[in-house]
């Protein structure tokens, strides 16, 4: 597949968002898998923790994307126990960037977005299928609801908000993107990252949020 080609694909499938807050970072994305126009899946996992401070999420080819994130996670260990502290999302995108470029052609193709914390500090970065990284300074979407996240992230991200606030501008989004996207579906799995660590919220819990709003 051209570029062009993986471009036109990775529209057709999943969504996913990242939120810089002013104490962390919250990732979200849908489980559905779809084949074409076949829905294949409502179970996939595409929001992964890496570390305790950093977490992935994927859209493409979903057996490349876990190979991937299998790679940075090993990684990621190795990097933590020769410096004695968890890899950043910049260090993480730069190992991503190279490895994207390397295995695109053979083995699949992948859009990532990786977040967490740098020296404290929130950070969020996409990288495009060719290992192309932007890092981001108030929040992303990859998939084939991202013009409907983006829509309404537009509208409702004023800057300066808190992880609290990020989580239930990130279950909206989902929502949106849900009700838009044929290819968006499933169960929303949203996490946050902050000093306290990577904490992946309840079914239950983004139950309550969805039903607040």
């Amino acid at each position: 597949m051209d570029l062009k080609g993986i471009s036109e694909a990775i529209k057709k499938g999943t969504t996913t968002v990242g939120i810089i807050c002013n104490d962390g970072v919250v990732l979200g994305a849908d489980s559905r898998g779809t084949l074409g126009d076949f829905i294949s899946s409502d179970a996939v996992i595409k929001l992964q923790k890496i570390d305790d401070g950093l977490g992935i999420m994927y859209a493409g080819v979903a057996g490349y994307a876990e190979y991937v994130v299998k790679l940075l996670r090993v990684q990621s260990e190795m990097y933590k126990m020769q410096e004695g502290h968890s890899m950043s999302p910049s260090a993480a995108a730069s190992l991503l960037g190279f490895i994207l470029r390397e295995s695109v052609s053979e083995m699949g193709y992948a859009f990532l977005i990786v977040g967490g914390l740098n020296r404290s500090e929130p950070e969020l970065i996409s990288l495009d299928a060719i290992g192309s990284a932007q890092k981001e300074s108030k929040y992303t979407s990859i998939g084939s609801g991202m013009a409907s996240a983006l829509g309404y992230l537009d509208n409702a991200y004023s800057g300066n908000i808190s992880v609290q606030d990020g989580v239930r501008h990130a279950a909206k989004a989902l929502q949106v993107a849900m009700k838009r996207s044929s290819a968006t579906g499933g169960a929303m799995r949203i996490a946050t990252i902050t000093k306290k660590g990577f904490k992946e919220l309840s079914k239950d819990e983004i139950e309550k949020l969805l039903k607040a709003q």
